[in-house]
């Protein structure tokens, strides 16, 4: 378990090491785009076509400060550095699933799909109207794609895989 100050420093260190990719990867684009356009012979493209300065500072920042805060808060589920590290890695995204998170008794009351207020019809957007009853659609012809709201039929158990020589139950 770490302390607040390490699980901070630590998902901060994260939030750096996911920056520093993303800052490669358009130093590498630039570096692809530069070496095309001599094999053309065209006007080699600058560097700020693909790097931002300011954007990309105050998202570097930004990304940091979300890496130490998710850090901080779940340094006392981190069993180490490199989960602290993993965490600040994916702190947008953590964030945003806690901040989206229900309870059971929320989900359960009365039916509602996660996020939506109590009393709302599953699957309608939080402060909407309850939606209006619709007439049953239609039945498709025979030999038609199913609507797109179908749900796809799960696939089964894996069966034996018989190219490394497993045989039936």
């Amino acid at each position: 378990m770490l302390t607040w100050a390490e699980g901070a420093l630590y998902g901060a260190g994260g939030g750096l090491v996911v920056e520093a990719v993303v800052t490669f990867g358009r130093l590498h684009a630039w570096q692809q785009a530069r070496h095309a356009a001599r094999a053309a012979a065209e006007a080699l493209p600058r560097l700020g076509t693909y790097i931002d300065p300011p954007a990309d500072s105050l998202a570097a920042l930004f990304r940091i400060v979300l890496g130490g805060a998710a850090g901080w808060l779940l340094h006392g589920e981190l069993a180490g550095v490199f989960a602290a590290v993993a965490v600040g890695a994916s702190a947008p995204a953590v964030l945003a699933q806690m901040g989206s998170a229900t309870t059971v008794a929320e989900a359960l009351q009365m039916g509602a799909a996660p996020g939506s207020a109590p009393g709302a019809a599953p699957g309608s957007a939080p402060g909407s109207a309850p939606a209006a009853p619709t007439a049953p659609a239609a039945p498709a012809a025979p030999g038609a794609a199913p609507p797109p709201s179908a749900v796809p039929p799960q696939p089964g158990p894996p069966g034996p895989d018989r190219t490394r020589g497993e045989a039936a139950p």
